[in-house]
């Protein structure tokens, strides 16, 4: 755990340095939005992967129509 929280500061330090070519844009921010967000989807689903399937479960038998009746 210790590895992440140190490589996101490093991405969030590196991204939030100041550039010396400006008319680049905003690339390296992104990319630490798109990294932090695989990291919060894959965290959110190690830890309630199962109760989520199972929520999305029952939802879909409750309004899906059953066959034979």
């Amino acid at each position: 755990m210790r590895f992440v929280v140190r490589t996101w500061c490093a991405l969030a330090q590196w991204a939030a340095a100041p550039q010396d070519d400006r008319d680049r844009g905003d690339v390296p921010g992104w990319v630490l939005v798109t990294l932090m967000t695989a990291g919060l989807v894959s965290v959110l689903w190690f830890v309630a992967g199962d109760a989520l399937q199972k929520l999305f479960v029952d939802a879909i038998s409750d309004v899906s129509p059953r066959s034979g009746t």
